[in-house]
């Protein structure tokens, strides 16, 4: 059986490994020039970089499997340490290597800058949080919980407010308190201590899944057309028409913004929060006590030392510094870094529709359509989690899955 994918991001490699181990004839369509989608690596100035700074935990098993079942090892691909939440006024939590939930513990009452009393009023919280399952009994906003629970202390601005813009992209005064708490159930809440563990890409992000996976697919029989942009995906007797061209099943594994143009049932009606990742290159010599930390009180959020003096600086969601150019968005992360030399090279690339915003009482499609032969993907889709690539992982597995189940004969 024929079956077609369109979008050539994790989300759409996933639904392709899943139908091309099935046994299905696989097309994959990807509108650019490399696979990848929003979390590819790029080529700039003799740089290899990323089109968007990534950050994973070990609670991202679907993903780590995926790309074992490619043949790359994620043990050769990851810098993986236990988990730091490092900021530039001394904060520092830092979870032990003992086994769950021993670990959490231990690294919020070693916390620094935070008051005994607020560590052991938020260990009866999260234990709270757990034995209810990490359900909020209705939905609210994460500023609205942390509120609700008294969390307005040191903890809140140093480790709940960073965390929730870093998982969800979205600030805490518009983020969901729910999606938020599924987040912290799958790692500071897992019964696993790897699950809590920072994954730091060793090689651009082409490298960790989308090269490996295009050629697994290309190995075993998939034809993948890199520059081909789909116009047209109409419902014919018996499956799908693609640009005139038949198939028994599609999936779409687009980003949301584009799915309405391909079938105007799946249209979605989504806010969008901007991300920036800002590179500065200092000298060589110049490296961080630990690679990943928060920036508080200036334009800067998170900062990623990617060895070799070169730093990837995060900004996730609206506000001021959108109104920066480039030159002086750069040369303002360079002054709050406050590095003893000059940066050398810097560049921007920002992407204005990033992710969705994740909004308390998101309406977000499942997966399905009204026609039984074509399926959505991608992380809009996994309702569970807020846009990660964990869950445009486990959308398209699962849209590959449905697509191969329902060519059977």
């Amino acid at each position: 059986m024929k079956i077609a994918v369109i979008g050539g991001g994790w989300a759409g490699l996933a639904a392709a490994v899943e139908l091309t181990a099935a046994g299905a004839e696989t097309t994959l369509f990807e509108a650019g020039r490399v696979l990848g989608g929003r979390a590819r690596g790029v080529e700039i100035d003799g740089r290899k970089l990323d089109n968007g700074q990534h950050i994973l935990l070990g609670a991202y098993r679907e993903t780590l499997a995926l790309i074992r079942r490619v043949g790359a090892d994620p043990d050769q691909l990851f810098d993986r340490r236990p988990l730091q939440v490092i900021d530039n006024s001394g904060f520092r939590l830092a979870l032990a290597k003992l086994p769950a939930p021993l670990n959490v513990a231990c690294g919020l009452l070693s916390a620094s800058g935070v008051s005994l009393g607020e560590k052991l009023r938020t260990a009866l919280w999260m234990d709270g949080i757990k034995r209810r399952g990490f359900r909020l009994a209705q939905e609210m906003t994460v500023s609205q919980w942390l509120d609700e629970a008294g969390q307005t202390g040191a903890l809140r601005r140093h480790l709940w407010e960073p965390l929730c813009l870093a998982a969800l992209n979205t600030p805490a005064e518009r983020a969901s308190a729910q999606l938020f708490a599924n987040v912290l159930r799958d790692s500071l809440g897992s019964a696993r201590r790897e699950d809590t563990d920072l994954l730091l890409p060793r090689v651009d992000l082409g490298q960790v899944l989308p090269e490996p996976a295009g050629h697994w697919l290309r190995e075993h029989g998939a034809d993948i057309r890199l520059g081909v942009r789909v116009g047209q995906v109409t419902e014919v007797d018996g499956g799908i028409e693609i640009d005139g061209e038949s198939f028994a099943a599609a999936i779409l594994a687009t980003a949301p913004q584009h799915l309405g143009a391909l079938w105007p049932a799946a249209a979605t009606s989504f806010t969008y929060e901007p991300i920036a990742t800002i590179y500065l290159q200092f000298s060589p010599g110049m490296k961080s006590a630990f690679p990943l930390r928060n920036h508080l009180g200036g334009q800067g959020q998170w900062v990623v030392d990617r060895g070799d003096g070169l730093f990837a600086c995060v900004l996730s969601g609206h506000g001021d510094w959108e109104a920066l150019d480039d030159t002086g968005l750069a040369a303002t992360l360079e002054n709050e870094l406050a590095s003893p030399d000059k940066a050398s090279w810097h560049k921007v690339i920002r992407e204005k529709r990033a992710t969705f915003s994740a909004r308390p009482g998101l309406l977000r499609p499942d997966g399905k359509t009204s026609n039984p032969r074509l399926f959505l993907a991608g992380d809009h889709t996994w309702a569970d989690y807020p846009a990660t690539l964990e869950g445009a992982v486990r959308s398209g597995l699962r849209a590959g899955l449905w697509a191969a189940m329902a060519t059977r004969p």
